[in-house]
């Protein structure tokens, strides 16, 4: 039932304009004309390959005053990547006189210790260990 006389839209138009300007808005660009799956493609590709750190992680290395150098970080992914080459799930990583559980699928440091802090030397739910 469409009234054409007075300048009302239908059900039907209205509907017609509202889902055309959904559309519109799912298929919308940012500034640099990429869309956001795009984006977030680009992001993945970018950390697939970069250690993170857990909240709880990074809590251990403030409170223990752990500070890694560059040096160490390019280590610490380096044995992270060496476990994932061997198929170790969680992995304990040992730099110098650091020790790290990393969740090696998810590429994230899970806790941070220092020598001191490993005195009974026992470390549990892992499936291997890298020793850079």
């Amino acid at each position: 039932m469409k009234i054409q006389d007075n300048k009302f839209l239908s059900i039907e138009q209205l509907q017609d304009q509202y889902l055309s300007q959904n559309k519109n808005t799912v298929q919308a660009k940012n500034p640099d004309g990429k869309s956001f799956q795009e984006i977030l493609e680009s992001s993945r590709i970018k950390s697939a390959g970069e250690v993170r750190f857990s909240k709880h992680a990074a809590g251990r290395l403030a409170d223990r005053n752990i500070e890694l150098t560059s040096s160490q970080m390019e280590r610490l992914q380096e044995g992270t990547q060496k476990a994932q080459q061997k198929g170790i799930k969680e992995s304990l990583v040992i730099v110098d006189q650091l020790a790290f559980i990393v969740n090696i699928p998810n590429n994230t440091v899970v806790t941070a210790m220092n020598q001191s802090d490993t005195a009974e030397s026992i470390f549990t739910n892992i499936d291997g260990a890298v020793i850079i």
